[in-house]
């Protein structure tokens, strides 16, 4: 059994800041990640380009050069990968962490798939985008669903539907249209998200209204069929002819998890974890939260530019817990 003076949970672009920032701290440390290095960033699309400019997404001022301003993902894997292997950090990879409990002495037992690790302090950084938002309709469970969106080739020459009005679903539709699909977007509210990039925003828009794609506004799907959707508009309820369907509804953070190891959310329905901001620990002593997890189900309150600033926010207070 290892002992570390911090466990990081979640191998992401915020755990691996944590782990650089306690490396360069002296204390000891270990990453953990269910998946591979910088496991969402490795499940976005093939193709997805960051809003943020490379500049902003650097982790302990280490240089990332992109070829545009505006990195891709290939881009971004390279530079989180490079940063792990140079640097040589602890990092523990496809192992899930399955429970985290504090013992009578003030330490956190940790068991995983692969192990048992004791730690005085733990941080939470696990993000948000393993649980998609599902839109609770009646076919939803079909194998044509999909709420993950991965490379627009798939859907060349099919009937797509895509449901949402973010930057996931503007993002596969435009790109799936250009592959060959015929796309049809069933938006809930009465325009394209204003949060989508500013770039992409008015490519919809064009496609829209010159009727390349089909939109649906105002409207819902109210249930899925193996060879088509229902979809509630303003003004009738309509059957569509559908192949596919991509449930880009957004994602929410393993709330579950985080009331397993004794956090408490907020009961305002955005579920807010309870932290302190001047040290991002919980109120469970000795466990803190870093990067998206932190905005509870608004996720689109952090993400990796204005959350970098967690990690030596939280070693500076683990730091006056340990004597280096």
């Amino acid at each position: 059994m290892s002992s570390f003076d911090v466990l990081i949970i979640g191998g992401g672009p915020i755990g691996i800041a944590c782990g650089l920032e306690a490396k360069k701290r002296g204390l000891t440390y270990a990453i953990l990640e269910k998946g591979p290095i910088v496991n969402s960033l490795f499940n976005y699309p093939i193709n997805m380009q960051f809003f943020s400019s490379s500049e902003k997404l650097e982790i302990d001022e280490i240089p990332f050069i992109s070829k545009e301003a505006k990195p891709k993902r290939n881009e971004a894997l390279e530079y989180y990968r490079r940063i792990v292997t140079s640097n040589q950090l602890n990092i523990k990879l496809f192992e899930q962490v399955h429970s985290v409990v504090k013992s009578a002495t003030g330490t956190f037992d940790i068991e995983t798939s692969k192990g048992h690790y004791t730690a005085s302090n733990v941080i939470v950084a696990t993000g948000f985008y393993d649980i998609p938002n599902t839109i609770k309709v009646k076919g939803e469970d079909l194998p044509k669903v999909s709420h993950y969106y991965k490379d627009p080739h798939f859907y060349a020459s099919q009937k797509l539907a895509v449901v949402g009005a973010s930057n996931s679903a503007i993002d596969a539709a435009l790109e799936c249209w250009r592959k060959g699909a015929e796309v049809t977007l069933i938006i809930r509210g009465p325009e394209v998200g204003q949060r989508v990039k500013y770039w992409v925003r008015p490519d919809i828009i064009n496609r829209i209204e010159e009727g390349s794609i089909k939109a649906f506004y105002n409207s819902n799907v109210v249930e899925i069929k193996q060879d088509s959707i229902i979809v509630e508009t303003p003004s009738e309820t309509v059957e569509l002819e559908n192949d596919y369907v991509l449930a880009l509804t957004g994602y929410r953070p393993n709330f579950k998890f985080l009331e397993s190891l004794g956090v408490k959310l907020s009961e305002d329905g955005k579920k807010l974890p309870a932290y302190n901001p001047d040290t991002m620990e919980t109120n469970v002593s000795g466990m803190y939260l870093a990067g998206v997890i932190c905005g509870g189900m608004e996720t689109h309150k952090w993400f990796i530019e204005n959350s970098r600033i967690h990690a030596p926010i939280i070693m500076d207070a683990i730091q006056e817990r340990i004597p280096v």
